[in-house]
């Protein structure tokens, strides 16, 4: 199977470097620009299988490229994850908006980013779909449904199990009640929205490991996070 390709579209020489070794180390081909209109161009004669766009770049801006490629068939279902210094709601609702799948607020962790962009690429590459998750030292195992954490196995409910393999299919992204119940439990499910609190205290209690920290964040009045510990 080809490696798969990356667009990364960043000014900041410096984080772009990293950014650029940390996929490399992955597999990923990386094409790099710091500017908005060579990236337009570089998808037109090669479309990426995944763009890491920052929100304020040379010439086109961000938010514009990630219109533009929406617009275009040959890249409309691309992938899309913003990097972005602003971290107002609005802001970050406008990217979403325009066509992001994901964004990640400056200063942020490499390795975040690398395990988003996994998250979707097995997604969205079906011959990736077995592989195995793995978010700092939990992992789960989709096909032979199990789950580990420092090589223990963790016994988990059908919920559970689903529960956490949406956060670690979104790492550091922190998800709201109704956002919970609709991924896990379904847009059409009559489940109360203090259900999902229920499921959250099982589901820490399953990986909970003596003198391990709690790798489920509780963000007061927004929901909860995975972080890798």
């Amino acid at each position: 199977m080809a490696n798969p390709r990356l667009l990364l579209v960043e000014d900041d020489e410096a984080l772009a470097e990293l950014v650029e070794f940390r996929f490399r180390a992955e597999g990923y081909d990386v094409v790099r620009t710091p500017d908005g209109d060579e990236a337009l161009l570089l998808a037109v004669e090669e479309a990426p299988d995944v763009v890491i766009l920052d929100w304020m770049v040379e010439g086109t801006s961000g938010i514009e490229v990630c219109r533009r490629l929406r617009r275009d068939k040959a890249t409309a279902h691309v992938p899309i994850i913003m990097l972005t210094a602003r971290e107002t709601e609005d802001d970050r609702v406008r990217g979403l908006e325009t066509g992001a799948d994901d964004y990640v607020t400056k200063p942020f962790s490499p390795r975040e980013l690398v395990a988003r962009v996994n998250a979707i690429m097995r997604r969205i590459r079906p011959a990736l779909a077995g592989e195995t998750l793995s978010v700092g030292d939990l992992m789960l195992d989709a096909t032979a449904h199990r789950v580990t954490r420092r090589a223990q196995a963790i016994a988990l409910g059908p919920t559970e199990f689903r529960l956490l393999r949406h956060f670690m299919e979104h790492p550091g992204r922190v998800f709201s009640r109704t956002q919970l119940l609709d991924a896990v439990w379904g847009t059409d499910s009559d489940i109360e929205l203090r259900t999902v609190d229920v499921h959250i205290r099982r589901l820490r209690k399953a990986i909970e490991l003596s003198g391990a920290p709690d790798p489920v964040r509780t963000v007061r009045s927004a929901g909860y996070a995975l972080e890798a510990v």
